[in-house]
């Protein structure tokens, strides 16, 4: 036993003697590697260098970069979810109060549109409201409806009919077509995308190039993001003469050069999307 004793200390010795002799060259290439990185990133800081990138400040909110300077036109979007058995009648108090705000012209502010929602969440209402103006508009037209009866009145009514209601104060994107009344009878597709924050500006510059391959057939209705409410959401609204022109429109678009670019670079943008087709009401401008 014991004259195998010294041979197993040797090959011990020997195993340790080339273990050293291997870590020592890792350290010497790992030295070599690690000093010149360090003396990179000394003036920042090791930690700091590795986890912080500086970004240059941006000059300008997102807001004024993507809206459209000459006119300062503030929308409102509003999601009404109606109880099933009320859907007819809020329609028709709905189409009464909205003719008559549209149309008086001591409140600034005027009706794009309003849908029923068909395909997505059912039983439910849309309305698109302008306020020319901007905030101000906004804050005269609420004073001035606070202040009428017969308003009020409605929305005491308006209240009976409904299961839940939000709503958004939205910008338009400057790229996109102006929201216009147009006849009908025409489908709309809604579809709204939550964007990852600070990804807006960005998703404005490939949409501004790809709009044009979406409006030969005049489906571009209006493009708008939020500025109070769901933040970071996108709503494009577009116009068909049915299901079938939809699904050959947007077909139609794959065919023209940059469209697959624009959807590779937008689609990591997006945190979620919502699409929904949507049956104008008699009395929306937007038929």
């Amino acid at each position: 036993m014991f004259c195998h004793t010294g041979g197993i200390w040797s090959d011990i010795s020997q195993l340790s003697a080339n273990q050293h002799s291997g870590q020592s060259a890792f350290r010497a290439r790992t030295t070599q590697f690690i000093i010149p990185l360090l003396k990179r990133f000394s003036d920042k800081g090791w930690f700091q260098s590795m986890f912080v990138h500086e970004v240059e400040a941006r000059k300008d909110a997102h807001s004024n970069l993507l809206s459209k300077s000459e006119t300062s036109d503030l929308y409102k979007i509003q999601f009404h979810n109606v109880k099933p058995e009320c859907l007819e009648a809020y329609n028709n108090l709905e189409a009464e109060v909205q003719s008559k705000l549209h149309l008086d012209q001591d409140y600034p502010c005027d009706v794009v549109g309003s849908w029923n929602t068909w395909y997505g969440d059912q039983d439910q209402a849309v309305h698109i409201w302008r306020y020319t103006g901007g905030y101000p508009a906004l804050t005269e037209c609420l004073t001035k409806l606070n202040n009428n009866k017969e308003y009020l009145h409605f929305r005491k009514e308006r209240s009976k009919m409904l299961v839940s209601r939000r709503n958004q104060l939205l910008l338009e994107f400057s790229f996109w077509n102006e929201p216009t009344p147009r006849n009908g009878p025409n489908i709309y597709e809604m579809r709204s995308y939550k964007l990852k924050p600070g990804t807006m500006i960005e998703w404005g510059n490939h949409w501004a190039r790809a709009i044009k391959h979406r409006q030969e057939k005049d489906e571009a209705v209006g493009g708008f993001f939020s500025q109070i409410g769901d933040l970071y959401e996108v709503h494009h609204l577009w116009a068909y003469k049915d299901l079938q022109s939809r699904e050959e429109t947007r077909n139609s678009a794959w065919q023209k050069e940059g469209w697959a670019s624009s959807v590779y670079y937008t689609v990591p943008l997006i945190r979620s999307m919502e699409s929904r087709i949507m049956i104008p009401t008699k009395s929306s401008p937007l038929q």
